[in-house]
């Protein structure tokens, strides 16, 4: 159930779940807000809780308004794409035979495509590449560090996401990444791994889970600030 209240000119969409406690999330990029909360909950309390929450919302909002963001990418000679957080000028090269491939030569990220092969083949292609290097480099992370925390995932999936780096569903034990972490240092990778896996123990974002995160990484806040300054990926959403 679904419906929206507008509180000091901000929009709030609101959702009634089968949950126990409120959640409030401020979505990139245009800082579209959303309360979820339990179904038993009274419309007169949403409305107080989102007045009480209003300039940590309008916070969120300058921030997203300010965060640096990629320009829209067309996939021609000498663009800048990013790999694991450093800077790579693109070489487009047309074969019409051979495999079409994404290949790394220094400094140069090499896109082999067909002739005449359209923008949104070579940005499906080069995703597909993205995917497969967060899949390679997550798979020892999760393997690294299951047995610290005790905890075991049963699925890893990557694919592109619009407002989340990552999430689990710890009913099937499952993981998701966001395949731009390849864009980024992998140390932001490995913060992600570990900050799903934990929702392995602590579903919600409680004081438990923040005493979990500061105990086995204790720089987690600053990879998860410094993550949230990074130029984020180019969509019209």
């Amino acid at each position: 159930m679904g419906s929206q209240i507008t509180i000091g000119g901000v929009v709030v969409d609101v959702v009634l779940k089968d949950i126990k406690n409120v959640h409030l999330s401020v979505y990139p990029p245009t800082g579209r807000v959303r309360i979820s909360a339990p179904k038993h909950m009274k419309a007169d309390t949403i409305r107080l809780f989102a007045i009480s929450k209003l300039p940590w919302i309008r916070q969120q909002q300058r921030k997203l308004k300010g965060q640096a963001r990629e320009s829209a990418r067309e996939y021609l000679a000498r663009e800048s794409h990013y790999v694991w957080g450093k800077r790579h000028l693109l070489k487009v090269v047309e074969a019409a035979s051979g495999p079409v491939s994404v290949t790394v030569r220094r400094s140069t990220l090499v896109l082999t495509v067909r002739p005449q092969s359209t923008t949104a083949r070579k940005e499906a292609l080069l995703g597909e590449w993205y995917r497969l290097q967060v899949r390679s480099a997550a798979t020892p992370m999760i393997a690294k560090w299951e047995p610290i925390l005790g905890v075991q995932a049963s699925r890893l999936g990557v694919r592109r996401m619009k407002t989340k780096w990552g999430s689990c569903n710890p009913a099937s034990r499952s993981l998701l990444l966001n395949q731009e972490l390849a864009k980024k240092p992998p140390e932001f990778l490995e913060y992600i791994v570990v900050h799903e896996l934990m929702h392995l123990l602590e579903p919600t974002h409680s004081p438990r889970f923040v005493a979990l995160m500061d105990m086995h990484m204790p720089k987690w806040q600053f990879y998860r600030d410094e993550l949230n300054r990074l130029p984020v990926g180019h969509e019209e959403w």
